[in-house]
């Protein structure tokens, strides 16, 4: 029996805790970042404001921006995947649960270290689950279908999509700021560089 690191990677049942552990993860930095109150991610404002207006939970208006996200991939053609459905229910859990945990603070002293936890863990985050490659989270799926429906780049699509998104967050009174700023510009990076370590190779990639 083979039991080389590449072939362990070809498993499923491998990959799974890899899924669960990056989206668990994930929903924990949201929360980190939102104890920051020093800015979140545009999709996070849109999320807090709608929290704000419907008096319920952040997890629980994380699901609903989710749920009607995915359902917008109907005319995209697009497909949802074991890790799109686990996307909606394991983020929302993980933000409540850790917002539920860790009490709001003060002072830029730990703010600001919050924040910037949050933005790490976030990018460590999403190289976890998507590097598991076992479906595209709503918002990512949302930004790959109307690449290809368009033809737009996937960074005009994704830049158009995140500045409607956080303008109209902002307008339902979600948090935006400077932490929105670092986020858009270490996200991308730190992402990268995560994925070279998380990254799951499967069979095709093996192909000439």
């Amino acid at each position: 029996m083979d039991l080389s690191p590449l072939s362990m990677r070809f498993r499923p049942h491998a990959r799974f805790p890899q899924l669960l552990g990056g989206l668990l993860l994930y929903g924990a930095s949201l929360a980190l970042m939102v104890r920051g109150d020093l800015g979140l991610s545009p999709w996070s404002v849109l999320d807090q404001g709608i929290s704000e207006r419907l008096g319920v939970s952040m997890g629980m208006a994380s699901a609903v921006v989710g749920v009607a996200v995915l359902l917008s991939w109907l005319p995209l053609r697009q497909r949802p995947g074991v890790g799109t459905i686990a996307n909606v229910l394991l983020i929302a859990v993980a933000v409540d649960a850790t917002l539920a945990l860790l009490p709001p603070v003060e002072g830029l002293g730990v703010r600001v270290p919050l924040l910037i936890a949050g933005i790490v863990l976030n990018a460590l985050a999403t190289a976890t689950y998507v590097g598991a490659r076992l479906g595209p989270g709503p918002r990512d799926g949302l930004m790959t279908g109307l690449h290809a429906r368009t033809g737009w780049s996937v960074r005009l699509v994704r830049t158009s999509i995140e500045v409607c998104v956080l303008a109209a967050g902002w307008l339902l009174g979600g948090t935006a700021g400077l932490g929105t700023v670092l986020y858009a510009v270490a996200i991308g990076p730190l992402t990268q560089t995560c994925l070279r370590f998380t990254a799951v190779r499967v069979k095709k990639d093996l192909c000439p």
